[in-house]
């Protein structure tokens, strides 16, 4: 198995274009046979019977769903397997999602550099999307993207990969360049809100672009920026994957607890982010 060994530091450019635009994109940064071993642990998945339904857990894994035509979201993907336990500390980002969430030499830093408190899978077939969300003019804490004092200080970074070739009318990733410091509302926003059985997507919102990514590829963004997806309109299925990355004092999204036998498996720098501050023994007790 051929991977990266050392971490890949930020360059000039990728802090440009990430300040400007608010996300960069990582090409060839999940070589093929870890494509394959990924695709192999989800093919799994979809292959139970009766399917997966919302809800359901598949050992450390929780089928979840919006309610709505986004697909299936399988929570806790990191305890499907190795090959996603890799993707908590890859080389191919980790260096870049420590540098713009920051805090390094802080308090932020005091348990660690980072946490994740969402990373799942999510299966999107034909006639399925989600619509924008987020923007600067939330003004969201846990979202924020923020530079001072010559610093990068981000609420949360996501790094969505592609497991799939994601193309003009496979449902691509959408964005708002530059949205993450905006201080209005998109003037659309209310024309691209679900009504009925109407499918939410980001088709046609003006200056919403679609990132088209292969497999392999990734996208790394600010959660401030507004984004979301197009319908997919071809056959097959859309398969990303999305880790979230923020400080270490953050908590879990959604009201998820990691498996000791999970954390036993991790190496000391994956635990550290994955728990950055694990129970405190109350031993010896006095009191006991």
């Amino acid at each position: 198995m051929s991977m990266l060994q050392d971490d890949l530091p930020v360059t000039a450019r990728e802090e440009y274009f990430f300040d400007l635009n608010g996300f960069i994109i990582l090409r060839n940064v999940l070589t093929p046979e870890h494509l394959a071993e990924l695709n192999a642990i989800l093919d799994n998945i979809k292959q139970l019977q009766p399917p997966l339904a919302p809800g359901e857990w598949y050992g450390g894994v929780h089928a979840h769903s919006y309610g709505g035509a986004e697909g299936i979201n399988l929570q806790q993907i990191y305890e499907a397997g190795e090959p996603f336990e890799r993707l908590i500390d890859h080389p191919g980002w980790f260096a870049k999602v420590k540098h713009f969430v920051g805090g390094e030499g802080t308090f932020d830093w005091h348990h660690g550099p980072l946490f994740i408190d969402e990373n799942f899978a999510n299966l999107r077939g034909p006639g399925e999307a989600i619509g924008i969300h987020s923007g600067g003019v939330d003004g969201v804490t846990r979202c924020q993207f923020r530079y001072q004092n010559g610093r990068f200080h981000c609420g949360q970074i996501n790094i969505l990969m592609a497991l799939s070739d994601i193309g003009p009318g496979d449902g691509a990733t959408m964005v708002i360049p530059a949205s993450h410091k905006s201080n209005f509302t998109h003037p659309d926003t209310h024309a691209h809100q679900m009504k009925g059985g109407e499918v939410r997507s980001a088709d046609g919102m003006e200056g919403a672009i679609e990132v088209h990514l292969n497999a392999g590829d990734a996208i790394l963004f600010v959660d401030a920026i507004a984004h979301g997806s197009a319908k997919r309109v071809n056959p097959g299925e859309r398969r990303i994957v999305v880790y979230r990355y923020g400080p270490s004092w953050g908590n879990f999204r959604h009201p998820y607890q990691v498996s000791p036998e999970f954390l036993e498996r991790l190496t000391p720098r994956q635990r550290k982010v994955v728990c950055p501050q694990p129970p405190l023994p109350r031993t010896p007790n006095r009191l006991g």
